[in-house]
This record gives structure tokens, sequence and C-alpha cells, in this order.
């Protein structure tokens, strides 16, 4: 029996039964709590850890037999990355897994933005009758998809019915299904300046990180909308407040922030045209199912010796 360990439960009252379908395919399993982790001499015989991030009390050199780190995150930040690749552990993330919500995030939040909604809340709150007439709409808009993996699909299946022009940009400018024209990364500027709407879906690289700077802002168009569902780290807070004093953008919305939470000295609260969420954009009713299918999944290809899913290539940083 391989024995792997799961740092949270599952949480739709089927414990046992989940339990169960583990042990049949040839598991021992054991649980712990991520946030009162503490070393077990069972744990020298972990070969695979499904967790978020047990890093800070946990030392992998306690884990002699540890061959594979199943994380519930996209991002693997968490990991102790030098000794997971001296150790040539396999990581695998939860890509894909939280793509649906995220996409329905996007789509509600250029509407939100192009509508004016946050006016029209106002407005409820303090029973005011007020017809705005600086609402718009995304019919015929070019919506650029900076990043073009699961988060961008999703969205743009969405966006599909709406008679928008969808555009992305990735390594290559290689064409993906549902996007009307891709560009690579190196054409970047110029896809900044014909876009309406800037979706960011970028992983943090070292590359990535500040790629939404002072000058890369100056790039859009005055009046567009930017939005960012990807790191926090791939947009200069300091450069973005800059360019929102100087009068440009219609409107913003961020889920993700340079350091979380965002604290409240933030000039980035202050701003009527900047819509805040609390990295919460991932979230649904529908992601322990996703979750437990993916790991599920995994674990049957592990223990039959099959190529997982979702392999992390983390020198790359994705």
């Amino acid at each position: 029996m391989k024995k792997v360990l799961f740092t949270y439960k599952f949480e739709d009252g089927k414990m046992e039964e989940k339990i169960s379908l583990l042990e049949n395919l040839g598991y021992e399993v054991y649980f712990e709590n991520e946030a009162t982790f503490q070393y077990k001499s069972y744990m020298r015989e972990i070969e695979a850890l499904m967790c978020y991030s047990p890093f800070e009390s946990l030392d992998i050199d306690d884990f002699p037999s540890l061959k594979w780190i199943q994380l519930t995150s996209m991002g693997f930040e968490q990991i102790p990355v030098d000794k997971v690749l001296e150790r040539r552990i396999i990581v695998t993330n939860n890509r894909g897994g939280y793509s649906i919500p995220m996409g329905e995030w996007v789509v509600l939040n250029i509407l939100e933005l192009i509508k004016n909604r946050k006016k029209a809340y106002e407005n409820q709150s303090n029973k005011r009758w007020f017809m705005d007439f600086s609402v718009g709409e995304i019919y015929s808009k070019k919506i650029s998809f900076i990043g073009t993996g699961d988060i961008a699909k999703e969205s743009v299946k969405r966006l599909s019915g709406f008679g928008t022009q969808i555009l992305g940009v990735n390594t290559n400018g290689r064409s993906i299904e549902g996007f009307d024209k891709c560009f690579s990364i190196d054409k970047l500027d110029y896809v900044l300046s014909i876009s309406d709407v800037v979706v960011i879906c970028l992983p943090h690289t070292k590359k990535t990180e500040h790629i939404f700077n002072k000058e890369r802002l100056e790039k859009m168009k005055k009046d567009a909308y930017l939005i960012n569902v990807s790191r926090g780290a791939v947009v200069s807070e300091e450069d973005l407040v800059e360019h929102l004093d100087e009068g440009n953008f219609k409107g913003v919305a961020l889920d993700v922030f340079e350091e979380e939470p965002l604290s409240k000295k933030s000039r980035l609260w202050d701003y009527h045209r900047v819509v805040i969420t609390s990295h919460n954009s991932w979230i649904s009713e529908m992601i322990p199912e996703r979750r437990w299918n993916l790991f599920y999944e995994n674990l049957k290809r592990y223990i039959n010796k099959e190529e997982l899913l979702n392999v992390v290539e983390i020198k790359k940083g994705y």
C-alpha cells in the first residue's frame, strides 16, 4: 500500500466513501490539518502529499519517501523550490480547476465596468433615481487577453455571444480556439494600443513581474478598461495609481494584489472607477468536486505509473 497524506478533509459528507475509493486503488490514507501541522513518524513513508501550503511547518527533508506533491492551487510559489528540484519531486497543480468561475468573474466585471454598475448600486443605496447616460456596451469592443491559458479560454467561451473581437497574446502568437487573432508577446505594446478592454491572465515569473509598469500602461487607450485576474505582481501598483491619478482608464477591476490582504492604506480603495475583490474570483460551490476529480484521477495514474495531469515546469515558472 502506498501512503498518501491529505492536509485538508473532504467537505461534502462523503469522507468514508472517498477514503474507500482510494483504498481500493491501493492507498493508505492519512489526514492532517495544515494550520496545526506537526511531524509524526508515519510521514517518513508518505509518497504523495495532497496540500495547499503546509510548508511553513513542514520540512520535506522529514519526508524521505516523498515523490509527488499535488497542490490545490494553480500557483506553486509556496513550495520549497530548491529542495523539490534537488530531490526531483514531481509537482502537479490544480490548473483548470478554478478557470470556470474565474472566467465568469472576468465577464461579470467587463459588464459591470462598461455598464457603470457601481454607480447604479450607489444610487439604489441612496434611493436616488438617476438615468445614467455614461453606460456603454461591449458589442464590437476589442477585448484582449494577455495570456491565453485556461482562464482566458473559459472567459472567451462566455464572451462568444456578445459580438466582441477577441484578441490574445501568448509566447509565440500561436492560434487558440475561440480567439479571433493571437499575437506573440513582442507585439504586446501594439495589442494594448488597440484594445478597449485588457484582461491580464499571466503567471507570475521573473519575466512577467511588473510587466504592466508605467511605460506599458501608457501604451493603452486613455479610456480603456483594465482587468487583472492572474497575479498581483504582474502590475506595478505604484505605477497604476499614478496612471489613475492622471485621469486614465474608464474602469479597472482587480482581484489580485502585490501584497494580500490589500493594505487599508492603499490608494486603490479610493477610486470610484476601480472595483476591488479579495482574491475571490476562483471561489464557487463546484470547487470541491472539481478538486476531488483531479486528485482522484492523478492518484489513479500515479499508482498505475501513468503520466500525471498538470505537471508543473518549475524552472519555467508555470
